[in-house]
């Protein structure tokens, strides 16, 4: 059995420009601003997307990012090809084909292109703002 006292909390996203990095997760998936705020010196802006939470903040006093890796194909899989978080996945309910239409016309980039992943589930890659990327599979 899993451990009862651990629960998922959120994901931390460093970004260049925070206020159009959570403008996207609202204009492409929906999301909504739960809290848009100044920590450490920095925007920190809580975005809600089925009940999670994205946490993107800007550069704060002293710090350098590094710029992300971009993912990229190999034989088989695809990989940031760096140590660390690869991404990140989501489960769509619905037509995940239908939505990843109206994401191409809203001129989203999809580095992996819908596929059948193993086991058969459909799923595909999302080009993310600040080289953030994010599986989305079909429920």
């Amino acid at each position: 059995m899993s451990n009862p006292a651990f629960r998922f909390d959120h994901v931390h996203i460093i970004s260049e420009s925070p206020q159009a990095s959570a403008r996207w997760y609202v204009e492409m998936f929906g999301a909504t601003i739960a809290a848009d705020t100044i920590a450490r010196g920095a925007p920190q802006i809580f975005v809600d997307l089925g009940g999670m939470t994205i946490l993107i903040r800007g550069r704060r006093p002293g710090e350098q990012p590094a710029p992300a890796r971009p993912i990229r194909p190999f034989a088989d899989f695809s990989s940031h090809d760096a140590w660390g978080t690869d991404h990140f996945g989501f489960m769509y309910q619905g037509d995940l084909e239908a939505f990843c239409e109206e994401l191409r016309g809203k001129g989203v980039a999809f580095p992996v292109p819908l596929k059948r992943g193993v086991g058969g589930s459909l799923l595909c890659y999302v080009a993310a703002p600040d080289g953030v990327s994010i599986e989305l599979m079909q429920c």
